[in-house]
């Protein structure tokens, strides 16, 4: 019998209708629309069945993971279905909506201060620490590669069907750097000259990492799920071509416009991946399509002040 898992992905990919563009056309992948609400039911599907195909979950086991909430959200999705107990470990910075979303799925939700990642308390060290005293499995979409498996045999293959192999190119913001290798190894190795960009919030480091190979100045941004102050394990430089920065303002402005304008109800970073692919379509042109990840949906973000009235 088929399960909610099995309505994980298959996504669809949509144009811009009345958000005006100048260039190539910008289509958005609704990764919002997934079962849990974005786009880490895909790995979080794939992780828990690559362990289980393993034999490293037993019945009944404890998961836990380090998450801005969406890769919790997904996971809580899945242990419900196999019946498997979950615990995340979120950063004060992230919504409050989020928390009480992973409460109200069964999770045991564990907040840490905003620490940066050489401090013990940093949610990433803190899940470390928990899963290695108290035997409990952690799912680790940081380092995960099946994180980068779900995309390069998900997102990017579905991406390609969609547009009939004809791509320009492909934005997204990058938390665990996952979507952008996944994506990144397909159009390699199907031949694919798309080019990979990288949407980052001002603040972050990692647009600076990627033109640069050097970490840039760290700063603070109120964007949830993407950027960092470190690159992280799963985000493979060379797959990526470019990188545009975009402020919180930007970001907020659009997201506000694709649920007013487009009817699309998404959060804050689906409007740094918009706004960075509008640049990129300007700058290309011709007529093969710039896609842009809308990861999330705007549920996760009601308690704040950007949404407006």
């Amino acid at each position: 019998m088929p399960s909610l898992l099995d309505a994980v992905g298959n996504t669809p990919l949509l144009p811009l209708r009345h958000i005006p563009r100048r260039g190539a056309p910008v289509l958005v992948k609704c990764e919002h629309l997934n079962p849990s609400g974005s786009i880490k039911d895909r790995i979080a599907v794939s992780i828990v069945e690559d362990a289980r195909a393993r034999g490293v979950l037993e019945p009944g086991a404890t998961l836990i993971e380090a998450t801005a909430g969406n890769t919790g959200i997904g996971l809580a999705l899945v242990a419900a279905h196999h019946g498997y107990r979950l615990v995340c470990v979120m950063p004060q910075k992230m919504s409050e909506d989020k928390r009480r979303t992973l409460a109200a799925m069964g999770a045991q939700v564990i907040v840490t201060d905003d620490a940066p990642p050489s401090d013990p308390r940093n949610f990433q060290n803190v899940a470390r620490a928990m899963a290695a005293e108290r035997g409990w499995f952690l799912t680790d979409q940081f380092e995960n590669p099946v994180n980068v498996a779900a995309h390069e045999h998900g997102t990017g293959p579905e991406i390609l069907q969609q547009v009939d192999g004809r791509l320009a190119a492909f934005v997204a913001g990058a938390g665990t750097g996952g979507t952008l290798t996944g994506v990144g190894r397909c159009m390699a190795a199907r031949g694919s000259s798309a080019r990979l960009v990288l949407a980052d919030p001002e603040g972050s480091v990692l647009a600076h990492w990627v033109r640069t190979g050097e970490l840039g100045p760290d700063g603070r941004y109120a964007v949830e799920g993407i950027g960092g102050s470190v690159a992280p394990t799963n985000l493979d430089r060379s797959v990526v071509h470019e990188a545009e920065t975009v402020s919180d303002e930007e970001s907020f402005a659009m997201t506000r416009r694709l649920i007013r304008e487009e009817g699309l109800f998404v959060g804050g970073s689906a409007g740094t991946a918009v706004v960075a692919a509008l640049r990129v379509a300007e700058r290309i042109g011709g007529d093969e399509p710039v896609v842009a990840v809308l990861p999330d949906g705007m549920d996760r973000y009601l308690s704040k002040g950007w949404l407006g009235g």
